[in-house]
């Protein structure tokens, strides 16, 4: 599960980093990108919460 956490704190980082240096200027583009991200952030904790419950059924 370690290794889980440590992934989805480097996402979060990722998306940080990007959000503070990295932004494209079009706008547009730049709302597309952010959703994706949160998009895939989402995605993730529902993986994790996958796993946890498997886990907690064994």
């Amino acid at each position: 599960m370690k290794r889980q956490i440590y992934i989805y704190a480097g996402i979060i980082l990722m998306y940080i980093i990007y959000n503070q240096f990295f932004q494209v200027k079009d706008e547009r583009t730049n709302t597309i990108i952010n959703i994706l991200f949160a998009s895939f952030l989402f995605g993730y904790i529902a993986y994790m919460a996958i796993v946890v419950l498997r886990k907690m059924k064994k």
